[in-house]
């Protein structure tokens, strides 16, 4: 019966060491909602990922840009612009320039109806400085707006006074 026991405590112990482990290393536990990753940018550099991604939806402080991130794409809406934005076929009635769209296709900016309001506080802020990673696409907020990329460094900036499209 002893050696059974021992065993059983064996095995426990192998378990609790599992979960430990799972729980710990990095990786090992998703991140809290609201939560946002830090990484370092500086002006005309790409943004450096951390190793914890930021929050897959977010508005910048102004409130004026926010974003949806997928692995599948981004999406940035802003609420209010200056800049002349690319013409759009077939765009009657509706606007351009309220939505920009970066994804496996490169950046395209959509005819919408309608122009988009402050998102307000139910959307997670990520600070100026602040980066998001979700699958292949990261974005950085920083007081000119903000910048989401690939891994190749294609992609846009969007900042109340400009839209970029990066090579």
């Amino acid at each position: 019966m002893i050696p059974r026991l021992v065993a059983l405590d064996a095995v426990l112990v192998a378990a609790v060491l599992v979960v430990v482990l799972l729980v710990t290393l990095p990786g090992g536990t998703p991140p809290l909602p609201g939560a946002s990753g830090t990484g370092t940018a500086t002006a005309g550099a790409t943004p450096t990922p951390t190793a914890t991604p930021g929050p897959p939806q977010f508005q910048l402080p102004s409130g004026n840009i926010a974003c949806d991130m997928t692995a599948g794409g981004v999406t940035c809406t802003i609420a209010s612009e200056t800049f002349t934005p690319p013409p759009v076929a077939n765009c009657e009635g509706g606007s351009v320039g309220h939505t920009v769209v970066l994804d496996a296709h490169g950046v395209s900016v959509p005819c919408v109806r309608g122009a988009p309001s402050r998102v307000g506080g139910q959307v997670p802020v990520l600070d100026y400085g602040g980066t998001s990673t979700v699958g292949p696409y990261t974005c950085t907020s920083a007081t000119n707006g903000v910048t989401c990329t690939t891994a190749q460094g294609v992609g846009f900036r969007l900042a109340r006074q400009e839209l970029v499209t990066l090579p």
